[in-house]
């Protein structure tokens, strides 16, 4: 299973497994990763999974679709990396990504 690592705003680090075809939001509530809320379940009707990809994989995670931007104007300090970890699903190419925690979910 591709490991996922989450990092909080003090640099807590918290690796998880995530299964193949789930989403990277679904891997961090599974396994209790604090500072994702969720609220919306993965509809993408929130901002309240919202994570900076790091760097190096932005282009693995992929682009936001248009939905996806719009949610994202409500996020806390969007960046250019930010995406919703509902919207990322999990492939063998994601093993190891990097994704870290803003300081309190929009």
């Amino acid at each position: 299973m591709p490991k996922i690592t989450f990092i909080e705003q003090n640099g807590t680090e918290h690796v998880v497994e995530a299964e193949k075809g789930t989403t990277v939001m679904e891997a961090a509530v599974r396994n209790m990763v604090p500072g994702i809320d969720a609220d919306c379940g993965g509809a993408c009707a929130c901002a309240t999974c919202h994570v900076y990809v790091d760097d190096a994989w932005v282009q693995k995670a992929g682009e936001p679709e248009t939905m996806e931007e719009s949610m994202l104007d409500f996020a806390h300090e969007p960046k250019e990396t930010s995406r919703l970890s509902c919207q990322i699903k999990v492939t063998d190419a994601l093993d190891g990504l990097i994704l870290r925690l803003p300081e309190f979910q929009g």
